[in-house]
């Protein structure tokens, strides 16, 4: 105890206490190099708030390098600070290098601030997302059909960044599809990784529509690499489907002013039971059960 006493007692009180204070305020690189300092621990979190960060603390540093070469002529203090400032420069150019790397067109930038940002999708993520589906985005001329009622195989799935998309049935009027929402996704989750299918709907374009696509074997393979992104998709997808189920006004009539949303096979088959009588209605759940 004795020994522990004395450790403390000369790590405190080894070194004299300051008495007399020194009157003259230090020179401009240390107040500017503790301005740096202040305002470069205020950034945020992400490539561009560690930029800010970096940029701003090796300024701080190369400014106290500075003041210690010059007013302190101390050489530790040069030192580390010195060191400090080359670490944050190569963190700089180091995040400026992947954030170059990672720079997508306007449409993506666009798409990645809508819909993929918001729920703390990293850059890198949305790369991989991205590279997937080739960087491409697809145009649709208006009156041009995305899909064809049994005829379109339910290759892909895609999303729409703008335009507008019409979706009918036997030449009726089911729904509209806006940006920011999938062409396909009632059909990919209706189908499993190793069934194929077809459209049971037609997709026309009523405007120029432009749309990302990713091709179905491509996206499960990127599902099988990364867990994480299989299960962003799900829930996008699920969350696309549960939309489009609120939002449809306009279904089908199948007699007794029972409504069903055809693309949907799991919900028409909890809606209501089928009319036994009704052979448009038993063609309909026959071509359901078939995909």
């Amino acid at each position: 105890m004795a020994d522990n006493s004395s450790f403390w007692d000369s790590l405190i009180y080894a070194h004299p206490v300051c008495v007399n204070w020194n009157t003259e305020a230090e020179g401009s690189f240390y107040h500017l190099a503790s301005f740096f300092f202040l305002v470069g621990y205020m950034g945020g979190s992400g490539f561009f708030g560690l930029l800010y960060v970096f940029f701003l603390l090796g300024l701080g540093f190369l400014c106290s390098s500075v003041w210690s070469w010059l007013d302190v002529c101390a050489a530790d203090i040069f030192s580390w600070n010195f060191i400090l400032f080359v670490i944050c420069f190569v963190q700089f150019v180091y995040i400026t290098y992947q954030v170059r790397s990672i720079a997508f067109d306007k449409e993506f930038q666009e798409l990645y601030s809508a819909l993929f940002q918001p729920l703390g999708i990293s850059l890198t993520v949305f790369r991989k997302i991205v590279l997937c589906c080739d960087e491409q985005i697809v145009t649709l001329e208006k009156e041009h059909c995305y899909a064809m009622q049994g005829k379109t195989p339910i290759d892909k799935l895609s999303l729409l960044v703008s335009g507008r998309i019409r979706v009918t049935v036997d030449g009726e009027f089911l729904h509209y599809i806006f940006p920011l929402q999938f062409l396909d996704s009632p059909e990919w989750d209706s189908l499993r990784p190793t069934e194929e299918g077809i459209f049971q709907v037609t997709l026309t374009a009523e405007t120029d529509c432009r749309y990302v696509a990713w091709r179905r074997k491509r996206l499960y393979l990127l599902f099988a690499k990364h867990r994480f992104i299989s299960r962003l998709f799900s829930i996008l997808v699920g969350n696309d489907i549960a939309d489009k189920l609120y939002s449809l006004n306009d279904r089908v009539n199948l007699g007794k002013g029972f409504r069903y949303d055809i693309r949907l096979p799991n919900y028409y088959h909890m809606s209501v039971p089928e009319p036994p009588k009704r052979r448009s209605a038993g063609k309909i759940g026959n071509r359901l059960r078939q995909h």
